[in-house]
């Protein structure tokens, strides 16, 4: 009796130690977002990632049965990173162009954008006057430099409320989701900003996560995720959390 409760608890102990070595060596998918493009993904008054793109990201990795682990970096830098192998994917708002889709993978579209001209009245996009500002590796960056505008770069859309009250810039060109959150900052109320949503279609059209480029699978199963998350109402809690508006 006493033999094989010794062996008894050496097979405990050897399966313990073998669901060790099992959960160490876990798949764990390596993640890109950002944290300056409220409501979309900013940093939380504890100092975590959050907003619209973190909820999903995560309701995702869940869908998919993965640990995932979230790296914030800045938005010029994900395609590279993604395309290089650094991250598996990235939760991160991306207009999928043709350039962007000659150097990695996009998921099926989780909505339609557009780019919003936010202006001092009479400033209009191509005018003389117009001092503009963007994100670095955004879109709008590359619109407004290839149409020869005087761009002014940041890399976060918190330094737009500083440049436009101080008077170094007089317009900004951002993602729709932005505008809404930099529309309602106290220091841009007073400045009687004009909006204008700019059709031209490098600044509009279908926003996708980026996948790593040899993992054609992985892309499969994040838009099997994404369409489970949109069918039992997952995508639709964290649209109303995070956004005033519904996306399409």
């Amino acid at each position: 009796m006493g033999k094989f409760r010794v062996q008894a608890c050496c097979l405990l102990l050897l399966a313990l130690a073998s669901g060790v070595q099992a959960e160490s060596g876990e798949r764990v998918l390596r993640v890109a977002v950002l944290t300056n493009s409220p409501p979309m993904s900013y940093t939380d008054q504890t100092g975590k990632p959050a907003g619209f793109n973190i909820g999903v990201a995560r309701a995702l990795c869940a869908e998919m049965q993965v640990r995932c682990e979230l790296t914030v970096v800045e938005l010029a830098d994900v395609v590279d990173a993604v395309a290089a192998g650094k991250f598996d994917f990235s939760a991160v708002s991306l207009l999928a162009t043709p350039a962007r889709q000659a150097k990695v993978l996009f998921t099926k579209p989780y909505y339609r954008s557009n780019s919003i001209w936010f202006a001092q009245a009479g400033v209009e996009p191509g005018a003389a006057i117009a001092r503009v500002a963007a994100v670095a590796g955004s879109a709008q960056y590359r619109y407004a430099k290839a149409q020869g505008w005087q761009v002014s770069t940041v890399d976060h859309h918190s330094d737009f409320p500083a440049l436009l009250q101080a008077g170094k810039v007089n317009a900004v060109l951002i993602p729709m989701a932005t505008s809404l959150t930099l529309r309602e900052h106290p220091s841009i109320q007073p400045l009687g900003l004009e909006t204008t949503v700019l059709q031209a279609p490098e600044l509009s059209g279908d926003v996708c996560y980026s996948v790593d480029p040899r993992n054609p699978e992985l892309r499969d199963r994040i838009n099997a995720a994404f369409d489970q998350i949109k069918r039992d109402g997952r995508f639709d809690r964290l649209n109303t959390e995070h956004l005033p508006f519904r996306l399409q």
